[in-house]
This record gives C-alpha cells, sequence and structure tokens, in this order.
C-alpha cells in the first residue's frame, strides 16, 4: 500500500446525478478510481453518493441499472457535483432539472459532467465562459446547438470549478489528474498500477477522432498533409513543401483545407503545434522557452501571443491555473 501526502485533509466528497441511458463504462471509471484512492491510501479521502432526477429507476445504456442513494433535489451537499449523461441525452432535459442544477452552481459547489453531461450543464448555462469537452461523436451537434461554448477535442477539460470529460475512460484520466493534485504522484501511480494501466493521459490529450471520420476517406492527400504536420512540429514544412510531398499543387492544398477543415494549411499547422504546447506545459516541467523552441516557434514573445490568442491565456498563467485548481475543489 502506497501512503499519501497531506492525508489529513477534510474528506472530499462526490455525487454522482445519473440520467437515464447513461456511459455506465464513464461512471464506474470515475467511482472506481476515487475508491482505489481510499484503497491504496488506507485511508478515507473521498466519499460519493449516487442520485437520480426523479423516484424512476434509471438504466444505463447497456441496460444495468444503478440504485441510487437518493433523489435529486438541488439542495445536495459537496464538493464536487457530477452529470453521468450517455445516448438519447436530449431526451433527458428539463426545466426542473436545469433549475436544479444551477441551485447547485450558486451554493459553490464545482460542477463537471461524464460523457454528454456536458449537454445538460450547456443547456442550463452553466458552462458560459468555461472550456469544456464531449465525447467526439457529439462535438460537432453540441457546437452546432452552442456555438458560444469553447468546446475543444480533448479527452477532459479542467478550467476553474468545471470538469467535464469525453466519457468511456476518459473519467480515468481525469479524476486521476485531480487526485495528483490533491494527494500527490504516487498515490496517482499507485491507482494506476492497480488498473493495470501502462499510460495515463493529460487534459491536453486530444481524443483519438479519425481525420477520416471527419472528412470521409475521399480525401487521402489531406490526410497524408495533416500527418506530415503531425510528424514535423518542431523543424516545420513549408506549406509548398507539403504540397510538394503529397504530389498536388499549394493551391490545390489549400482548396483541401478550406473546403473539408474550415482553415489554412498555415492556421491548421500552428493549431497542432500550440496544442502539442499545451500538452508541455501541463506534462512536463520543461522551461517556456524550450517548449516555444521544440513547437517550431523561434521567440518566446511571439510563442506567448498565439497561445494567448487560441486558449485566451499566456503559456505562464496556463502553469500557474494548474496549480490553483485543487484550491476549486476543496
Amino acid at each position: 500500500m502506497s501512503t499519501a501526502k497531506n492525508c489529513n485533509k477534510p474528506t472530499i466528497n462526490f455525487i454522482f446525478l445519473v440520467l437515464p441511458e447513461f456511459s455506465l463504462i464513464a461512471y464506474a471509471a470515475a467511482v472506481d478510481t476515487l475508491r482505489l484512492a481510499n484503497r491504496v491510501s488506507e485511508k478515507k479521502l473521498y466519499t460519493w453518493q449516487t442520485i437520480t432526477p426523479s423516484s424512476k429507476t434509471v438504466q444505463a445504456s447497456n441496460g444495468l441499472s444503478i440504485k441510487p442513494d437518493k433523489i435529486f433535489t438541488g439542495k445536495e451537499s459537496c464538493n464536487i457535483f457530477f452529470v453521468c449523461g450517455g445516448v438519447k441525452i436530449k431526451n433527458s432535459w428539463s426545466k426542473s432539472l436545469g433549475t436544479r442544477l444551477r441551485s447547485i452552481d450558486k451554493s459553490g459547489i464545482a460542477i463537471g459532467s461524464l460523457c454528454t453531461g456536458t449537454f445538460i450543464l450547456a443547456k442550463a448555462g452553466l458552462l458560459d465562459g468555461y472550456r469544456c469537452t464531449i465525447h467526439w461523436e457529439n462535438l460537432s451537434s453540441t457546437r452546432e446547438k452552442f456555438p458560444h461554448l469553447n468546446l475543444t477535442d480533448d479527452i477532459y477539460e479542467i478550467d476553474r470549478n468545471r470538469y467535464t470529460c469525453a466519457g468511456g475512460i476518459t473519467a480515468i484520466d481525469m479524476i486521476h489528474h485531480i487526485i495528483s493534485l490533491q494527494y500527490g504522484r504516487d498515490i496517482a501511480a499507485s491507482i494506476i498500477e492497480s488498473f493495470v494501466v501502462g499510460q495515463v493521459r493529460s487534459m491536453s490529450d486530444r481524443q483519438r477522432i479519425p481525420l477520416r471520420q471527419q472528412i470521409g476517406t475521399a480525401q487521402p492527400k489531406l490526410i497524408e498533409a495533416v500527418k506530415l504536420m503531425e510528424s514535423n512540429i518542431e523543424e516545420l514544412l513549408k506549406p509548398s513543401e507539403i504540397a510538394k510531398l503529397v504530389g498536388i499543387s499549394r493551391r490545390q492544398l489549400e482548396r483541401l483545407f478550406n473546403n473539408h477543415l474550415d482553415s489554412t494549411p498555415t492556421r491548421y499547422y500552428l493549431g497542432l503545434r500550440l496544442k502539442n504546447a499545451r500538452r508541455l506545459l501541463l506534462q512536463s516541467e520543461l522551461p517556456i522557452i524550450e517548449i516555444s523552441l521544440i513547437c517550431g516557434f523561434s521567440s518566446a514573445p511571439h510563442f506567448s501571443k498565439c497561445y494567448r490568442d487560441l486558449f485566451g491565456r499566456s503559456p505562464s498563467n496556463e502553469r500557474l491555473l494548474l496549480l490553483e485548481q485543487i484550491d476549486e475543489v476543496i
């Protein structure tokens, strides 16, 4: 067994609101990560309750039912409140549900979602001004429904007191990150060993949305061009070089990016580099100047400006926010 640092903190309480046809794997992954934190630390670091929106039995998308601890009233007390969604999430919305969720928010409780629970939080107006994510199958429809949202394709997002993840086993990654912030890497590492997981992913890892899924299989030249960009983050290729390597003209390359990715090759390439930089900022202790060079930027000021333009904060503030996130939880 591993011993946690700072285990004398007050027990942190989670509540999971499960909605009809919720994703059982996401819910179970989150709860079991908390359970393992208690087990490896030999202390009651976390407690959790499962609640439902009404007295009706709630089944997961695989047909299994979860026995709730109580019915959701909007007057619950906890540290973090998660909405657990799944398929047909739009059918779970009601004005009453939104009112109760906003009551939870007004009480100062941190709020999050698993899988498509993000849709419910967005519908309740609780994600305005926050970075968030949702399962990739729902990204396009959610962006269309809520065009003002800062919606990403990362596996999970933690922005101040908002916690969203894409569902599935990404719940392990997100809860693991929270535990690591609160109790250190030793306990977090012990949890992953217990899960027999080779590697835990970070907040800035993107969902593996196949480019073919986004644009279809009829654009092999575009897929090849993006792969070249992803393989050349530090030593940048010019658009003309990429076009030559995939066997088309630069104008054809620009037309492909514009028609299928609503971007220019240069802007898309920049986004890839900045997202890679964000992963390094959050995963490593490399100096910011070194990260800027690794990601193909010739100067730190230029890197900082581009980073702020995309993510809304400077690289140094991004790291500071990571250190402060723990205070939003407790």
